[in-house]
């Protein structure tokens, strides 16, 4: 064998709908270059189970450039994998075969949380993100000719942090990690993102009321502070956007406006 290639065992979750019970099931695969990304090794091993005449495994995949979230997967017991460097995180499309050694056993699960539930095998149904999104309505801005550049005055710092949060890609990496099945993380990027800005501050308060509502309706567990969900984001969304959520929170709660 290559030093450039890898044979593995693969233990992939198997579920052929959301009813139906699961299991993990054991797969051998060689050759796997080391240059492949790890969708690219799966691909590899569906085309072996339908060479096989078995059924391929389901998985959600888009993009694979790191940019669309879709690339759900809990490797080896962390969202994702761990990044070419071990505390990276990173998307699965952008976790290489390079991180693992030759004979490794691989454990692939789709994301555990309740409002993720699973559609077939990996792939689970994050829709509950798009709610989460919905309920938090729409921006009341001008439309019209694009308004002076310095005519609504933003600080560095509040436009740092606002760009930080706008990067979240709702993959859910947070959720799958947190032993609460939280979704704060996500949605605090949401409200941050919007909260911190000029064209934000019309629903501010609103918005973060109807948000935290729709999360806790779909059964998302509460948030405790153990950063499981930073430590796993992809894009490396801080743990204290969290308390920027708190904050809007509990100023909309008790002062009305969401302002502070």
């Amino acid at each position: 064998m290559s030093d450039n290639t890898l044979n593995l065992t693969l233990r992939v979750w198997r579920q052929p709908n959301r009813n139906a019970p699961g299991k993990i099931e054991e797969y051998k695969i060689s050759g796997i270059s080391t240059d492949s990304s790890f969708l690219e090794m799966l691909d590899e091993l569906n085309e072996q189970l339908t060479v096989e005449g078995k059924e391929p495994v389901a998985f959600d995949h888009d993009c694979r450039e790191g940019i669309c979230g879709m690339c759900g997967i809990v490797i080896n017991g962390v969202p994702h994998g761990r990044g070419n460097s071990l505390d990276t995180p990173t998307t699965t499309c952008q976790l290489h075969m390079r991180k693992f050694k030759n004979g490794d056993v691989i454990t692939i699960e789709p994301w555990r949380a309740a409002p993720f539930p699973v559609i077939k095998d990996l792939a689970v149904d994050r829709s509950a993100f798009d709610k989460i999104i919905q309920a938090g309505g729409y921006v009341s801005v001008p439309t019209g000719a694009a308004p002076e550049a310095h005519a609504n005055a933003v600080s560095k710092l509040k436009a740092d942090r606002a760009f930080d949060a706008a990067t979240c890609i709702g993959c859910g990496a947070c959720v799958a990690a947190c032993p609460n099945s939280s979704g704060m993380l996500f949605t605090a990027a949401k409200i941050t993102h919007l909260g911190l800005l000029p064209q934000g501050q019309p629903e501010r308060a609103l918005r973060v009321k109807r948000m935290i509502g729709k999360h806790d309706e779909l059964g998302f567990g509460g948030c405790q502070n153990l950063g499981e969900c930073a430590a796993v984001c992809p894009k490396s969304i801080p743990l204290d956007t969290i308390s920027q959520l708190n904050r809007d929170l509990i100023a909309s709660l008790f002062k009305g406006d969401g302002k502070h």
